[in-house]
């Protein structure tokens, strides 16, 4: 349904694509949460999760004007960087987008073809999401790491590059985001808005349909709950034992 003319001077353009994105919004947070909430412990299954959204944030970076999203949120380097640590040297090389994944770029060809200016809509949903959920899934990542289900000597804080924003305050950097989105809505016609506002949503689609493709997670999720009945196991023994007067 079209947004109304006062609606759009009364509400800022980045609460807008709030609003009209929440239903859909909801849809994709439970299904990362139903495929990743376990699977988070999984290394490969994290990798092959920055794998599906490399070229999509690559793209991206390289196509958009530093007015709509400045430097200091490019994440190029950062997923290289994780990825060669979590596939290995030569990862670049052999490395072949989905065919989900190529058809996400297409679209992107596409709107920009139409017009460039739609691609912010990308970038809103894409980076907002990395500097708020993007920054929950780490910390569960860590915590996992606390726990000792993946930590490798002296590796406890790298492969996580991505999530780090050395220098530079989460919340400031969404506020600037913001603030990109809301003076750009403010110049928009009506049907332009719509238009953006319709963008909106297919960036959650595109976004589920992709990661609906990450693999291992039914082996992951088998794994930690392995892990989780072994330390239960543990400790109903220790109860047991406590109990029995065996241990003090």
């Amino acid at each position: 349904m079209p947004v109304q003319s006062e609606m759009a001077e009364s509400i800022p353009f980045s609460k807008q694509l709030r609003i009209a994105t929440r239903d859909i919004h909801n849809v994709s947070d439970a299904l990362v949460n139903a495929k990743l909430a376990f699977a988070l412990y999984d290394s490969r299954v994290w990798a092959e999760g920055l794998l599906i959204f490399y070229d999509v944030f690559k793209h991206l970076e390289q196509r958009v004007p530093h007015d709509f999203l400045p430097p200091e949120l490019h994440r190029t380097a950062q997923f290289e960087q994780d990825l060669q640590f979590y596939l290995g040297a030569g990862w670049k090389e052999r490395h072949i987008p989905k065919p989900e994944v190529r058809a996400y770029l297409e679209h992107l060809h596409r709107i920009e073809g139409e017009n460039a200016n739609l691609l912010l809509a990308y970038v809103y949903h894409l980076y907002m999401g990395l500097l708020s959920g993007g920054q929950i899934l780490q910390k569960r990542r860590a915590l996992g790491q606390r726990m000792n289900l993946l930590r490798r000597a002296g590796a406890s804080h790298e492969g996580a590059a991505l999530t780090t924003f050395e220098d530079q305050s989460i919340f400031e950097l969404k506020q600037r985001l913001r603030k990109v989105v809301d003076e750009f809505g403010a110049r928009l016609d009506d049907e332009t808005r719509q238009r953006m506002l319709d963008e909106s949503r297919k960036v959650f689609e595109l976004n589920n349909t992709i990661i609906r493709t990450v693999q291992g997670v039914e082996r992951a999720n088998i794994r930690i709950i392995k892990y989780i009945a072994v330390a239960i196991m543990a400790f109903l023994v220790m109860q047991y034992l406590v109990r029995s007067g065996k241990i003090l």
